[in-house]
């Protein structure tokens, strides 16, 4: 008996699932509209098909999405606080300093230091979103692009300086001659300082005189 059970068991879940199967089938003919999550009619559409045909139709993204990264260099400052944050070390960044300040940021902020390099490994990115968080300037955000495939894993290296190789070799040039004019202005002026302070004279020791033994009597 328990065999015929099992057969008839077998019977009913198959035609379980066909039926299922079938009433989907008839559902395909209605499509869904493609609709972002904060939109008050995402769950209304309960019948058809909702497979988006990507590329041609996408889903709108949130807003405050974390996808790919992106660097105003425009209102970089180089402070290096986002690649310290990094727990993945995806960033990677060659600062240059300034010897004045050459232009201000949006938010008026001065610049003094430049970017020589200015790398975004998206490979490695874990998208935690940190590096936003500190960034004082807001330069550093995380846009709403989130495909950005390809055959090569060295294409999700990003750059964002816009210095030339002659630019950067001018601008440590000019530091270094900088830093070698400074440190002989310093140099001078100790060796004129120690010039104008006049020597101490010697102060005289007191002479020990010894004291005469008394005679004894």
């Amino acid at each position: 008996m328990s065999y015929f059970k099992n057969i008839s068991y077998a019977f009913r879940t198959i035609r379980k699932g066909l039926a299922l199967t079938l009433r989907y089938f008839f559902k395909i003919r209605f499509r869904r509209n493609a609709e972002p999550v904060t939109s008050i009619n995402y769950f209304d559409g309960e019948n058809g098909t909702f497979t988006v045909q990507y590329p041609k139709q996408e889903i709108p993204v949130p807003d405050h999405g974390r996808y790919k990264l992106h660097n105003e260099i425009d209102d970089c400052i180089v402070c290096d606080k986002c690649a310290k944050i990094c727990p993945v070390d995806c960033i990677e960044i060659e600062p240059i300093r300034a010897v004045e300040e050459y232009g201000r940021t949006s938010d008026g902020t001065p610049l003094r230091i430049h970017a020589a390099k200015f790398d975004i490994d998206m490979a490695k990115c874990c998208f935690c979103g940190l590096c936003t968080v500190v960034c004082p300037t807001e330069c550093l955000t995380m846009t709403d692009e989130y495909d950005y495939s390809t055959n090569n894993i060295l294409d999700h290296n990003f750059s964002f300086s816009k210095m030339t190789e002659n630019e950067i070799a001018q601008k440590r040039s000019e530091l270094e001659k900088f830093q070698s004019e400074k440190s002989s202005a310093k140099s001078e002026s100790a060796s004129k300082e120690s010039e104008k302070v006049s020597p101490k004279k010697p102060v005289a020791k007191p002479v020990f005189k010894p004291r005469p033994i008394p005679k004894r009597k």
